[in-house]
Order: C-alpha cells, then structure tokens, then sequence
C-alpha cells in the first residue's frame, strides 16, 4: 500500500468509473498499555501505527452512501442517509455507515457520498482496525461537506458508530488514538476528563525495539465476550456505589464483591496504576524501565480479566525466553496480537523464541512487524 494514497485512489476509479474528491488515511493503534481501562474511565496509553485505513471518496447528490471495499467480500453497500438507524447494516459496512448516521445525530449536514475503502491493516489482530475505518469514513465526510468538527468531538462521533450504531461496546480511546496521535510520540489520554498529553516514545534513539506479533488468532468483539466484561465492571461500580471503577484506587475489602468481579475490579486499578507508571518513566528516559510493567499488564489480563488466549501466553513466554525486557497482549483480547520490548539487536531472537514455541506446537507461523509511532489521521490528496 502507497502512503500517499495513490492505490486508494485508483480503486476509487476502479469502483466509480472517475477519480475521487480526496483521500484520507487513518491509523491503527498499538495500546502501549491500559487495556479495558477505556470504558471504565482510566488512563490509556495507544500510538498510531503507519498501517491503516484509507478512504477515497466523492460527494453525490442522491443522498445515498455507497461503500465499497477492496477486502471485504460480498456485495457493495448502497445505503439511503434517510434510512440509517442502529441495526440496520451489519458487517464491515456498519461502520463508516454508523459514522454517517452519528454525524447527521449530531446536526451536521452530511449528504451522499461514494466512499471506496482500502486498508493495510488486518481485521481482529487486535490493532483497531474498526476504528481506523470509522475514523477515515469521518475525516472524508466531514472534508468533503467542509464540515469543522474538533478533533475530540470527531472521535466521540466515531465512536458513537461503534457503540450505538454497530453495537459493540468499546471506549473511546481507539477513536482517540487514530485522530489524535503524533509522530515520535504515545498519547496519554484520561477517559474521564478526555484530557490528553504526548509522551516521547523514542524507542530507536534508545536502541529498543517493538515488535508486534500478529498470533494469528482473530476475534470478534461482536462475540459478546468483551461486553460481559464491560458488564461485569459496571455491576462492580454498581455494588461499590461509584460512577464507575475509576474512582475506585484500592483493591476493595475481601467479601465486598464476588471471587470473579474482585479480579476484574483488581485488573482495573492496576491497570491504571501500570500507564501512569509508563508515562513517568518514557518521560523521564527511561523507555526499558517499562519492560516489566508491560510484563504485570498482561499477567493481570491472563488472570484477573481473562482476556488472554493460548497463542498469547505462549507468545509472551517465548518472546521473555528469547531476552524481550517485556511483553503482553494488546487490544481487547480473545484473539490478535503481542507486543514485545527488546534491544535492537535481540529483536532477532525474540522472534525466533517464538516463531519456534509456535512451530513446537504445530501452529500457524505468527507474523512479526515493528511499531513506529505515526501520524495520526490526515488527508493524502
């Protein structure tokens, strides 16, 4: 995929018969760390990937949006705005359609529009690429209806889609990350205040790596496993008395909840704990120091939030044995990626560690890319 578009576009023409109006990209995200912290109104700590979404489009006047996919198989979607309503479109087509439907909610005058959608991103590796899609379907229709939306307000927009429209459950920060994020940098973002800070993550200039290990297990948020989570934290918040787990900063006292909502609540405020920790010591030049934190978040995912997976554990193992300083999951879980902290020079073995725990086990080979913290969304022409 060219980063200026120039594939996007042609796949417009290839669609449409003529060139769009613009193209615009947007990122998907590594969570550095913070994971279900999001919609429990924690810390987060995400940075944009240069992979993503693009999305090539031109306006029409028929107040119809046409989606069209070079990955998704099926037919074309061709969707009338009037008719847009929660559960009305399923599938991929959900998204920028959601996107649409939250934008004119909103009061936002969007009209019809021809999207053509490419990516460079696999779906369920944990990496947001359903945000990334939301994300570019916005940026287009906003631009294209020179509509002036704060970035922030655009990435509540974008996930409104998600939750309302597509419904699944998720936090704000995936939106957050693929708007908002700079080069060079992770983004610190307070779900409660939405308050946001850049951190250095100047990970080379360190002589560290991070490697991103696609499992090659693909999960489905729509399977209903990330919302029992969810709910379990809001039934939490509901027994303790608080609007939500975020205020809660001490494990509760033994007997206040249930064996299985006192490990969720226990994941929560550590979590939080572990990206402020983060922070402090990417802030202070200290990016290796994270190596054991990354390590604890995804011993405190596997155990108290269950969110883990076999080829996870084993990847993180692996990637420990083979001289990473630390590694966890990353995303909502049940399925998608690693991330593992090396040396440069132990990047190497650290993919072999695990490429061969995964070939003992007669496994798929997993795929091993490097996370540089990118742009975040912008249009390319």
């Amino acid at each position: 995929m060219t980063q200026d578009g120039a594939a996007a576009a042609g796949w417009f023409a290839e669609c449409y018969g003529r060139q769009p109006e613009g193209v615009w990209h947007a990122p998907g995200r590594v969570n550095l760390i913070g994971e279900h912290t999001d919609y429990n109104e924690g810390f987060v700590l995400p940075f944009a990937l240069p992979r993503g979404v693009y999305a090539a489009a031109s306006r029409r006047d028929d107040e119809v949006i046409e989606l069209r996919s070079r990955q998704a198989y099926g037919s074309p979607a061709a969707l009338p705005l009037a008719g847009l309503a929660p559960g009305s479109v399923t599938g991929w087509a959900a998204y920028p359609a959601g996107v649409a439907w939250a934008l004119r909610k909103a009061g936002y005058p969007v009209g019809g529009a021809s999207l053509a959608i490419d990516a460079d991103l696999d779906a369920g590796a944990g990496l947001s690429s359903s945000a990334a899609l939301e994300c570019a379907a916005a940026l287009a229709l906003t631009e294209l209806y020179e509509l002036s939306v704060p970035l922030p307000g655009l990435a509540a927009l974008a996930r409104r889609a998600e939750n309302d429209f597509a419904g699944i459950p998720t936090g704000i920060m995936d939106q957050s990350a693929s708007l908002l994020c700079q080069a060079g940098h992770a983004l610190l973002l307070d779900c409660r205040s939405g308050e946001t800070s850049l951190v250095p993550l100047a990970l080379r200039e360190a002589g560290l790596v991070l490697v991103v290990i696609d499992t090659g297990v693909r999960r489905e948020l729509s399977d209903g496993r990330y919302a029992d989570r969810r709910r379990a934290c809001e039934e939490a918040a509901r027994v303790l008395g608080v609007p939500s787990l975020r205020y809660i900063t001490s494990i509760p006292a033994a007997g206040q909840l249930g064996a299985v909502l006192e490990r969720r609540v226990r994941h929560v405020i550590t979590e939080n704990a572990r990206v402020l920790q983060t922070a402090e010591l990417l802030r202070a030049g200290d990016p290796a120091g994270c190596g054991p934190v990354l390590t604890a978040s995804h011993a405190s995912l596997r155990d108290d939030f269950e969110t883990s997976w076999p080829q996870a554990d084993t990847a993180v193992d692996a990637a420990l044995a083979g001289g990473a300083l630390g590694a966890r999951m990353t995303g909502g879980g049940f399925g998608g990626s690693v991330i593992a902290l090396a040396g440069a020079a132990g990047g190497h073995s650290v993919r072999a560690a695990v490429a061969g725990a995964y070939a003992s086990r007669g496994w798929r080979p997993p795929l091993f890319t490097e996370a540089l913290p990118s742009p975040g969304a912008r249009r390319l022409r």
